[in-house]
C-alpha cells in the first residue's frame, strides 16, 4: 500500500506539472477533441519502457554531457513545435462536431520523441525512480508492479481527463477564440522548449570550458 500510496502520489505531480508533454496534451485537444489527446496523453506507455529499463538495469546516472545535450536536442524540438504551431493557428478554423480528428500518428510520433528527449523522465527515474522500484521488487515483484501501475495510471489519468475538458468545450469556441487558444498552447510549447533548452547550452558550456 505505500508503494501504491508513493506511485499514484509522484504521478499526480508529474502528469500536472507544465512542460512539453502537457502543452502536446493541450495543442492535440484542442485540434482533435478527447480522442487526440486520450493519445497524447498515452504517449508515456509508448516512450518510457527504454527509459525504465535502462535506468533500472545501469548502475550509476547519465553522463552529464548526454544529460546537457538530451535538453538541447529536446528543448528545439519542443520548440520548433511550438513556432509551428503558432503558424497554424493563424488560418485555423474551430473543428466541426463530429469532424475527423487531424494529426493522427504524426502527431503521436511528435510526442514520442519529445517525451525521449525530454532529460526530466530521465533524471526522474535514475534520481527516484528506479530506486524507489528497486527497493519494492526487493520485497515483492507485485509490490514494484504496484508502484509502476500506481505512477502511470495517475500520470497518465491527469492528463487525460485534461484533454476531455479542453475536448468538450472546444467546439463552443468561435474562430477567433480557438486560434487564440491554439495560438497560447504553441507558446506553451516555445516556452517549455527555452525551458529545456537554455539548462542544457549552459551546462554543455560549463562542461567543455
Amino acid at each position: 500500500m505505500r508503494e501504491l500510496l508513493l506511485g499514484v502520489s509522484l504521478g499526480l505531480g508529474a502528469g500536472l506539472s507544465p512542460g512539453p508533454l502537457l502543452s502536446l496534451v493541450i495543442s492535440a485537444s484542442l485540434r482533435g477533441g478527447f480522442l487526440a489527446g486520450l493519445r497524447m496523453a498515452c504517449v508515456p506507455f509508448l516512450s518510457d519502457l527504454p527509459v525504465v529499463l535502462l535506468t533500472t538495469t545501469v548502475v550509476g546516472a547519465l553522463p552529464e554531457t548526454l544529460v546537457a545535450a538530451l535538453s538541447v536536442a529536446g528543448g528545439l524540438y519542443v520548440i520548433h513545435l511550438g513556432v509551428a504551431t503558432i503558424r497554424d493557428a493563424r488560418r485555423a478554423e474551430a473543428p466541426a462536431a463530429g469532424g475527423r480528428p487531424p494529426g493522427g500518428a504524426r502527431e503521436l510520433l511528435h510526442g514520442v520523441v519529445v517525451n525521449l528527449l525530454n532529460p526530466h523522465a530521465w533524471l526522474f527515474w535514475i534520481a527516484v525512480g528506479a530506486p524507489a522500484f528497486t527497493a519494492a521488487w526487493g520485497r515483492s515483484p507485485a509490490v514494484a508492479i504496484a508502484f509502476v501501475g500506481g505512477f502511470y495510471l495517475v500520470l497518465v489519468g491527469s492528463k487525460a481527463a485534461l484533454a476531455g475538458l479542453i475536448g468538450a468545450g472546444r467546439h463552443r469556441l468561435g474562430p477567433r477564440a480557438y486560434r487564440l487558444l491554439l495560438g497560447g498552447s504553441g507558446l506553451l510549447l516555445v516556452a517549455a522548449g527555452v525551458a529545456l533548452a537554455v539548462p542544457g547550452v549552459a551546462g554543455l558550456l560549463r562542461l567543455t570550458a
